[in-house]
């Protein structure tokens, strides 16, 4: 059986990286398809151009991963890449006279809005407070319109290999910690792609709808206290009172129930462990 990864980058190339180990033949579409790495096969693909001009789709196709991202942080270019790349893809298995037996979507909880500190799931209405959100959340509609069973993934707060931005600002002495807390949600991108493989294998009725995070919502004061101990660096004082902001993610906590009850299991439950296996370099990150 053949896995189509439309949109592989770091995320989407971990994943099929995985469903190859596990036996799967691996497509894997984007437009610089050299940087894509064996076993995977690469194929040059523009998912924001015509769905008549993507590469032809095997018959044999049994797995369908939309796993965009926008070239740059305006409503155009999400809509170009959530919007649109995904009704290339589902116009393009159409015109092939594919039907694979499980599509799933890489989604964001930027569709969440502000909780006010409280828990947020799978039955929490979506509610974006940006403009990208609701591009991504109309994506998400598209799909679930023409694919009832597809899956659709929230994932929150991705880092791992490469994505250091909160280690480097510690070690280079430029974290601010926030004068009020300020609620944050990660998952490892090992655990994302684990998870994209889990619920398109694994799982043999899933959800529509899944929250992919860890185990542990966290003030992020917490984290770069925790990355300055390991780094045995100082930290800043904080910022003075009323200078913090909200959580760019919104102040929410995000609930895993749903995905822990298919089983998944995580290697990286919270910040704590994936972090700590950042800084010991395990993993590259995916050109």
């Amino acid at each position: 059986m053949t896995v189509l990864i439309a949109g592989c980058g770091d995320l989407g190339t971990e994943a099929g990286l995985r469903f190859a180990a596990a036996g799967f033949s691996v497509l894997g579409w984007r437009r610089s398809p050299d940087k894509i790495p064996a076993p995977i096969t690469g194929q040059a693909a523009d998912l924001t151009g015509s769905s008549g001009d993507l590469p032809r789709i095997p018959a044999d196709t049994d797995v369908v991963v939309i796993a965009v991202a926008a070239d740059r942080r305006s409503e155009d270019a999400y809509r170009a890449a959530y919007v649109d790349g995904t009704a290339n893809v589902l116009d393009a298995l159409e015109r092939d006279g594919v039907r694979p037996r499980r599509i799933l979507f890489v989604s964001s909880t930027a569709v969440y809005g502000d909780a006010g500190g409280g828990w947020v799931d799978e039955d929490t209405p979506a509610a974006p407070a940006s403009a990208t959100g609701a591009v991504i959340l109309e994506a998400e509609e598209l799909l679930h319109a023409r694919r009832p069973d597809a899956v659709v993934l929230r994932l929150s707060g991705i880092y791992g290999p490469g994505r250091t931005r909160l280690i480097d600002s510690v070690t280079a002495g430029t974290a601010v910690v926030p004068a009020v807390p300020q609620l944050t949600n990660r998952i490892h991108r090992d655990d994302a792609a684990a998870a994209i493989v889990h619920l398109t294998t694994r799982v043999p009725e899933p959800e529509p709808l899944y929250v992919g995070v860890d185990d542990e919502p966290v003030d992020l004061a917490e984290v770069l206290r925790f990355l300055a101990a390991e780094l045995d660096r100082e930290l800043p004082a904080a910022e003075p009172a009323g200078t913090g902001t909200s959580s760019r993610g919104g102040d929410r906590k995000l609930r895993n129930a749903k995905l822990r009850g298919t089983g998944f299991e995580f290697a990286y439950p919270t910040f704590r462990e994936g972090y700590r296996a950042v800084l010991a370099g395990t993993g590259i990150r995916h050109p």
